[in-house]
């Protein structure tokens, strides 16, 4: 990621990731639903870390697009890896968070496992310096990720989205 984005040290990003960070394993479990339109499995939202890898064994997972939402396929043994919030911050919005949900499915049950991966709570979250110039101005205030998870769990709560919230 930090060579698209041309970073000059191609480690930058993983260089951010020390021994405070965070990984996250969430295991979810859909139960077949036979009035799926009628209960949602996870509500529409953007995910507070860096990347997010998720591995489903049936359809659920959703993306919403132009006010569309598309149902992700499933390929047998692969796995989708949502940016986060946080890479949409660190790369100046040039990655983007994609607001996701989860139906229940009529046909089958759901197992999915979810690994999220974060910062140190401590992080001061900004653009990357080499992200930013004067045809580029910030699109995000400086933020510590723990003030930043904050919010995000409020915002969840409400249905709004955290990383609105720090857009300049």
């Amino acid at each position: 990621m930090a060579k698209i984005l041309n970073l000059q040290e191609e480690e930058h990003l993983v260089n951010m990731i020390g021994d405070n960070s965070i990984t996250q394993a969430i295991f979810n479990y859909y139960p077949q639903c036979p009035k799926p339109d009628h209960v949602l499995g996870l509500k529409a939202h953007t995910d507070g870390s860096i990347i997010t890898v998720n591995f489903a064994d049936a359809l659920g997972l959703q993306l919403l697009k132009n006010g569309v939402w598309y149902n992700v396929p499933i390929v047998p043994n692969a796995l989708v890896m949502n940016i986060g919030d946080i890479m949409e911050i660190l790369s100046n919005g040039f990655f983007k968070s994609l607001v996701h949900r989860v139906v229940t499915n009529a046909e089958k049950e759901r197992l999915s496992l979810v690994l999220v991966y974060s910062l140190d709570l401590e992080t001061e979250l900004e653009p990357v310096s080499e992200m930013v110039d004067d045809k580029r101005p910030a699109r995000y205030m400086k933020i510590k990720l723990n003030d930043y998870m904050e919010k995000y769990h409020d915002t969840y709560a409400t249905g709004t989205l955290a990383i609105e919230g720090v857009k300049i």
